[in-house]
C-alpha cells in the first residue's frame, strides 16, 4: 500500500529528472506502479505535491550545531548545503516562484539558520535580514546550474540532441563576444585557467559585510 512518503520520494525523482512541467500524477503513477487516482487518496494536488516535495529536499541540508562552531563556519555551512540542495534538485528555483515553500524541514532550516545569527550577536531584526539575504544569494548562485539542468531536462522531454543544441550555442555565444572586448578576453581566459570558485567568493563577500554591519549595530 502507497504511502505520502513513497509518493513524495517518487515525486522528488520525476522532478529531478523532468522539472516541474514533466510531473503529473499519471508520470508519477506509472513510476509507483500505480494508477493516478491513488495518489488523490494522500495528495489533494500536483500543487500540493510539489510543496511536499520542496520541504522534503529541504531535509537533506546537515544543520551544523551553533555552539560547536564558530557563527560564520556555521552560517557558511548552512549556505553551502542550501546551494549543493538547490543544485542538485534544479526544479526548486522555478517552484519558489509559483509556491509558497513551508513544511517542518523548511521550518527547521529557517530556525537554525535564525539560531546562528541571534546566538552571533544579531537582534532579531538583523537576524531575519542576514538569513533572507543569504538565501537570496544561495539561489541567485544557484540559478545558473540550475538553468542548465532545466534546459537539459527540456531536452530530454523534447528528445533532442543535447551535445549538439550546447556546440551550437556555445559557438554563438563566442561568435557573440567577439564584438565586446571584455568578453572576449574573459572567454579565452576560462579556458586557459578557471576563476576562483564564485559562490565562495560571494559567500566569504557577504558574510564579511554582515558580520561588519553587526558590529556597527
Amino acid at each position: 500500500m502507497l504511502t505520502r512518503e513513497q509518493i513524495v520520494r517518487a515525486a522528488v525523482a520525476v522532478l529531478d529528472a523532468e522539472g516541474v512541467n514533466g510531473l503529473n500524477m499519471r508520470r508519477l503513477g506509472a513510476h509507483l506502479g500505480s494508477a493516478a487516482s491513488a495518489m488523490y487518496h494522500h495528495v489533494q494536488s500536483k500543487d500540493k505535491l510539489v510543496v511536499l516535495a520542496a520541504d522534503h529536499v529541504f531535509g537533506e541540508i546537515a544543520l551544523p550545531d551553533p555552539a560547536g562552531a564558530d557563527w560564520r563556519e556555521a552560517a557558511a555551512s548552512l549556505a553551502r548545503g542550501a546551494y549543493a540542495m538547490v543544485v542538485r534538485h534544479f526544479w526548486l528555483i522555478p517552484a519558489m516562484s509559483t509556491h509558497l515553500i513551508y513544511g517542518p524541514n523548511k521550518a527547521r532550516f529557517d530556525e537554525r539558520c535564525l539560531t546562528v545569527y541571534e546566538s552571533a550577536g544579531f537582534t532579531e531584526s538583523a537576524a531575519d535580514q542576514a538569513a533572507a539575504t543569504v538565501l537570496m544569494f544561495v539561489i541567485g548562485a544557484a540559478q545558473g546550474e540550475a538553468a542548465q539542468a532545466a534546459w537539459l531536462a527540456r531536452l530530454r522531454r523534447s528528445g533532442a540532441d543535447a551535445e549538439q543544441e550546447l556546440r551550437e550555442i556555445t559557438a554563438e555565444i563566442v561568435e557573440i563576444a567577439q564584438d565586446f572586448p571584455r568578453l572576449r578576453v574573459r572567454l579565452g581566459s576560462v579556458a586557459a585557467s578557471p576563476p576562483e570558485d564564485p559562490f565562495e567568493f560571494g559567500l566569504h563577500t557577504l558574510l564579511t559585510g554582515l558580520e561588519s554591519h553587526a558590529a556597527r549595530g
